[in-house]
């Protein structure tokens, strides 16, 4: 493991402050790759070291976020266990293929996927389930969920967030703030399986990937704590915004660049 500075240290500097920004921003409504990808890319990081890199300090991020959930008891992982099983192979399978695998045809498609995301939360409202609900979590479809969304974050990774967030919503009787809790909480467990194909390809740089990292669970800290506090009111407009920005930006990537 090699921790040798690859870049100066402002542009070191800048990372860790675009990854507290991110893991603010990917704590409340996800998004998070949205800046610290291309800022990794700007970086001038090698192509093959942007993800695994990406990978590594989006689970620091994610594991602080998840952590904050729980431990106001907005997550249950006794109710997501086939979700979280279902998540950590589908990563897995998604990293490996990843190396193999073209994705053009998933990246043409991510924006409308994630302008449909946000045009259900806009147009659509969020369930009315109260906070202290305890009504029971159907695993019928966590399986399958956590397959296809762990799989497509180990091949590609943008809106993640949002596609755990939309598809809680509609799937089981939980709030915007509770569904927030299970798409930050699989997305830790998506990072890490997939973060340990990267590091078994030696395709991580630890030292911006551990600063990053830091600054994220700092972000995600406190972007957790507002999430909570500020309920679905504060929630649903991020949400909205961040997702409308990644749709521009993926449509400007994969549609006319």
């Amino acid at each position: 493991m090699s921790l040798e500075l690859s870049v100066d240290l402002t542009t070191l500097v800048a990372l860790t402050a675009v990854a507290f920004v991110a893991g603010f921003i990917d704590a409340i409504a996800g998004g998070g790759g949205l800046l610290t990808t291309p800022a990794l890319m700007t970086a001038g990081l090698p192509p093959h070291l942007v993800l695994g890199t990406n990978k590594l300090s989006s689970t620091f991020g994610s594991a602080m976020a998840s952590y904050t959930f729980f431990r106001r008891k907005l997550f249950d992982p006794k109710q997501w266990i086939h979700a979280l099983l279902g998540t950590a192979a589908g990563a897995l399978i998604g990293a490996v293929v990843a190396h193999y695998l073209p994705a053009e045809w998933i990246n043409q498609m991510l924006p409308v996927i994630v302008f449909g995301c946000g045009l259900y939360l806009l147009f659509g409202g969020v369930p009315k389930a109260p906070l202290d609900s305890d009504l029971p979590i159907k695993k019928k479809w966590q399986l399958p969920q956590g397959l296809g969304l762990g799989f497509y974050d180990g091949v590609a990774g943008p809106g993640t967030g949002a596609f755990w967030t939309v598809s809680t919503l509609l799937i089981y009787p939980i709030d915007l703030v509770r569904a927030s809790g299970v798409a930050r909480s699989m997305n830790f467990v998506s990072n890490a399986a997939a973060l340990s194909v990267f590091i078994f390809s030696g395709q991580v740089d630890w030292l911006i990937g551990l600063c990053m990292g830091s600054s994220l669970m700092v972000g995600a800290f406190f972007g957790a704590r507002t999430a909570i506090q500020g309920g679905a009111r504060f929630i649903r407009p991020v949400f909205i915004i961040v997702v409308l920005g990644l749709t521009i930006r993926l449509a400007w990537q994969h549609w006319f660049s």
